[in-house]
């Protein structure tokens, strides 16, 4: 619902002489009413919602105030208060849709000024279930801290502050970016989400096993030193800083937050007024298409290709990584948890280089389902094969898109890996075995595009499979992964004989012959893949259209 499809007397008030500010107030308490109203089930989630961010809330106030007198409660406080401020900054550009209030295109055509504006949605952003978490997290944070009446004094004043600060530092980024966040770049990112998420979850792992090896959180001061000095943190630190005594700093620190709070009503106000009085896409007229390299058919990516089939569908393919939501997601998820895993594995010294091998297997995965990131739109491809030997090239094609960025990945993944833990004489072996596992991945994930497809839906960000497709999904990828290990055994075995019987100096062997096998094998795949895909089309189409 926008602001245009309020109640009418909560859009004009001007004849009653109300101020700007309960009017968005009020607007902001209707759009939550009027969405609890339009089914049963979005009023028990908020409710659900309600509670369980209550329960969190109240367990941080006590938790914090229990940590009341300890030593290096005041680290914990200022880093939690960082990384709390932080989500603030980053979370609208993942979840646009979250909060329609967050887009102030909507009050594009209203009369108002861009300072009162400002003022009145600051205010209506701390109506909600986020502000009120954040509001008692801040409260345990000060009363932990607080001791002395300065020390109150200066809590009295931080908690407020340090929210408006989060409140106006996720407006003023949602409007810097609210034409990229509702363009399909926009939904791209927000189908990336679940993959910040995800790496983000890797590194707080990380950090806490770092954490405890460190033994407690003493090892983090000198970040928590940096961070009483970075707005809003900078506020709680104060209110520490003033326990201790130490007013000079504690007021010095207040007003870092004090201007950084000024600084982004600035920034947000500017950000409203180049929304509101500039003209975006739809009002331009179309710049006249470009003619360069009109004079030759094949320009880019097309020159490097082979000419024919294979270059069309090569083409098609990495398009479908730079642009495809679903296909850009899964192949950007396989290229970071590729890196993380081994690399933070060596980092902790925990791990061997071996371990780069994932990422060999997450992005072999990329080649299952090969018709399903098609759609619908596969009775295109389907219409243009006739024959085995045309399953084969478009199969090779899409096999060969994925090397192209597999291949220097994996050698990149091992060479940092052996970089980490020093283990230069096992590189060869590495990579040499990356190259069968891929080989055996290839083949396994054509056998199983043509064999067991699914449908990719559309319409869910974190969907990667229709209802009742799920047993295929699982069977294809699972299966075609102990196949492939299977397929990738010799190699496999060949590499732990030269580690067990100490020939270390003649693991380069295994480039070649890793490479060698791996072409092997995923040159059997493709022709066993292909005349079962040629006569299994209408099979295939039917079950990647489902989405």
């Amino acid at each position: 619902m926008s602001v245009l499809d309020a109640p009418a007397g909560a859009a004009a008030p001007a004849g009653r002489g109300e101020s700007l500010v309960s009017v968005f107030v009020r607007l902001k308490l209707t759009l939550l009413r009027n969405g609890l109203r339009q089914s049963s089930g979005r009023r028990a989630a908020f409710i659900a919602s309600l509670v369980v961010t209550l329960l969190l809330a109240a367990s941080q106030v006590l938790g914090l105030i229990l940590l009341r007198g300890n030593e290096q409660v005041g680290t914990l406080v200022v880093l939690l208060t960082g990384v709390v401020a932080l989500g603030w900054a980053v979370l609208p550009l993942f979840f646009p849709s979250g909060d329609e209030t967050l887009d102030p295109s909507r009050l594009v055509m209203l009369p108002l000024r861009p300072r009162p504006l400002v003022r009145a949605l600051l205010v209506a952003s701390l109506v909600g279930i986020g502000p009120l978490f954040t509001l008692c997290l801040f409260l345990g944070s000060v009363l932990a801290l607080a001791h002395g009446a300065a020390a109150v004094v200066f809590a009295v004043i931080a908690v407020p502050l340090t929210l408006l600060i989060c409140v106006a530092l996720a407006r003023s980024v949602a409007t810097a970016n609210i034409r990229l966040l509702t363009s399909r770049k926009g939904r791209d990112l927000a189908v990336l989400s679940g993959l910040v998420i995800a790496v983000g979850i890797q590194f707080v792992n990380f950090g806490a096993q770092r954490l405890g090896q460190a033994g407690g959180l003493g090892a983090l001061e000198p970040a928590a030193d940096v961070a009483r000095w970075l707005p809003a943190a900078s506020a709680i630190a104060s209110v520490d800083a003033a326990s201790d005594g130490a007013y000079g700093p504690a007021l010095a620190q207040l007003l870092i937050s004090v201007v950084a709070l000024g600084v982004l009503l600035w920034l947000w106000q500017r950000s409203l007024v180049k929304l509101m009085t500039a003209p975006d896409g739809s009002t331009l007229v179309a710049a006249e298409p470009s003619r360069k390299g009109s004079g030759s058919g094949r320009t880019g990516l097309a020159g490097l290709l082979p000419e024919g089939r294979t270059a069309t569908v090569m083409q098609r393919s990495l398009r479908y990584v730079a642009r495809d939501p679903k296909t850009k997601a899964a192949w950007v998820t396989a290229l970071a948890i590729g890196m993380i895993v081994p690399v933070l594995n060596a980092v902790q010294g925990a791990g061997s280089v071996y371990f780069a091998c994932f990422a060999a297997g997450m992005l072999g995965m990329q080649m299952y389902n090969q018709f399903g990131q098609d759609t619908s739109a596969f009775w295109i491809v389907a219409l243009s094969i006739s024959s085995a030997r045309d399953a084969y090239v478009e199969l090779r094609a899409r096999a060969l898109a994925l090397l192209l960025i597999t291949l220097p990945y994996t050698i990149l993944v091992a060479v940092v890996t052996a970089a980490v833990l020093g283990d230069w004489r096992s590189l060869p072996g590495v990579v040499g075995l990356s190259f069968a596992l891929l080989g055996a991945m290839l083949a396994t994930g054509a056998v199983a595009s043509a064999t067991y497809p699914y449908s990719i839906p559309q319409d869910g960000a974190f969907k990667n499979v229709v209802p009742g497709q799920g047993g295929l999904a699982w069977i294809s990828i699972l299966g075609g992964m102990v196949a492939s290990a299977l397929l990738a055994a010799p190699v496999i075995a060949l590499t732990v004989w030269m580690h067990a019987s100490d020939r270390q100096d003649a693991l380069w062997l295994l480039i070649p012959v890793g490479a060698v096998y791996g072409a092997l094998i995923g040159w059997a795949g493709l022709r066993l893949a292909a005349p079962r895909t040629a006569d299994r089309l209408p099979e295939i189409l039917t079950a990647v259209s489902k989405g």
